[in-house]
């Protein structure tokens, strides 16, 4: 009897693990900051609720905040979670879009904070709010995974394994003088349209200071029901990213109305094989990849390579690029797809800012970064964050150029802009995240 017993209370846990198990992940949180009232349908935050993989969601990486009540009727605003250093806050998500919505403020006191997601994706920027002033923002995250319907999975480089862009959890970033977070919601989008970017790390989301791409700069100019999907990754050429499955996971995803942004060159020109160049191998497969997302509805849109910052001796950018910036222009032309020539608009960037000034656009390494390194050192390739902000601007304007039916979802407070006006440098501001690292990423 005894034993009868046994077996049927193992029966009945295992019943209850699979059933747990086989319970959707929950994708919809409302969280209220701060230890005063909470808000009907809110849960909770205070500064105690540490990130756990067991609860879902929290503070995290070392996060450290006070909370704060102002006391008052409104229970959403009269108290806040404050920070005046970096702020992590995870949740665990599947994989998918989310409309994300925070409010930042304090009813007695003045708030100021920019706001990143994941690997340093670029949201908000510095945003100040007067006392009795609240700021309530929403765009649209998009979460992606490794794995691919049907069973394979990209081949990430050991550098993605740890990346926040490739983990189970959305995090969020608010970083500033003082930052005051009062409330977080996050529900599903799956209507929302995806801007896939296909790239190198001139695109791709860098995670640690001071590297940066435009492809995480680009999500600040957009407004919520777009979200970008930047599947990027240093050091990769056309046929890498084919062969580490990233297209197949890109296209295993894609709905009708998606967009593909496709940018490569830079690393396609060191391969060196007999089928290799611009007008073989890279040709036939920005073809391919254009041609596998119209198979889905998408829309492809060719990018010429950025520049390198390569003057010559008159003061202007020299091509470093072979023919690869004209072969994507002719595939772009003969498949009747938009054309982005970041190429073209990048060298006038360059040639604008100046010879010794454009070094800022870059990584920069001090003297004596390295042993044996007497001067200072100009990276020519990758980019800084306010280099990368320029040419993510510098898409914006591709995508009015071409007419694209991104140009609805550009954000209000986008300003025009022209290459050959880029922003003050000393007028530009960017809070810097809390990681660094002097390695350079893969490519060149």
């Amino acid at each position: 009897m005894k034993c009868t017993r046994l077996l049927l209370a193992c029966l009945v846990c295992l019943i209850t693990v699979k059933s747990a198990a086989a319970q959707p992940a929950k994708t919809s949180f409302k969280f209220d900051f701060g230890s005063g009232k909470t808000a009907a349908g809110y849960q909770q935050i205070l500064p105690t609720a540490v990130y756990a993989a067991d609860k879902g969601y929290g503070f995290d990486f070392n996060t450290t905040v006070k909370a704060v009540d102002r006391g008052g009727k409104d229970a959403l605003k009269s108290d806040f979670i404050a920070s005046d250093k970096p702020l992590y806050f995870s949740v665990d998500l599947p994989e998918g879009n989310y409309n994300v919505t925070f409010t930042l403020g304090d009813a007695k006191g003045q708030s100021s904070t920019s706001v990143k997601a994941e690997s340093r994706r670029l949201l908000l920027e510095k945003t100040k709010t007067a006392p009795g002033k609240f700021a309530t923002h929403t765009f649209t995250i998009n979460l992606k995974s490794r794995q691919i319907l049907g069973g394979n999975s990209v081949a990430l480089k050991p550098r993605e394994l740890t990346k926040l862009d490739w983990d189970n959890k959305l995090t969020l970033e608010f970083n500033g003088a003082a930052t005051c977070l009062n409330s977080l919601e996050i529900t599903p989008a799956p209507n929302a349209v995806t801007v896939f970017l296909a790239g190198n790390s001139t695109v791709v989301n860098q995670e640690e200071e001071p590297w940066a791409s435009w492809g995480q700069m680009l999500p600040r100019f957009l407004k919520s029901g777009v979200a970008v999907a930047n599947h990027a990754e240093s050091g990769l050429s056309l046929g890498s990213f084919l062969g580490s499955r990233r297209l197949e996971k890109v296209l295993s995803v894609m709905k009708p109305g998606d967009y593909l942004f496709i940018e490569f060159g830079h690393n396609d020109q060191k391969e060196k094989g007999p089928q290799d160049g611009a007008y073989n191998s890279y040709t036939e497969r920005l073809k391919l990849f254009v041609a596998e997302a119209k198979k889905r509805g998408g829309i492809p849109v060719i990018l010429t390579s950025t520049s390198r910052r390569s003057f010559g001796p008159n003061s202007k950018i020299e091509n470093s690029l072979g023919d690869y910036p004209e072969a994507a222009r002719q595939v772009a032309r003969a498949e009747n797809v938009a054309l982005i020539d970041l190429t073209a608009m990048t060298q006038t960037l360059y040639e604008t800012i100046g010879v010794e000034e454009s070094k800022k656009a870059f990584v920069h390494y001090p003297a004596n970064t390295y042993p044996g390194q007497e001067q200072a050192l100009a990276d020519n390739t990758h980019f800084s964050p306010y280099g990368a902000y320029q040419i993510a601007k510098c898409v914006v304007e591709g995508i009015k150029a071409n007419k694209l039916g991104l140009v609805k979802f550009l954000r209000n407070d986008t300003p025009p802009f022209s290459p050959t006006q880029p922003d003050a440098l000393a007028a530009w501001q960017w809070a810097e995240s809390p990681r660094t690292d002097t390695v350079k990423p893969d490519g060149n």
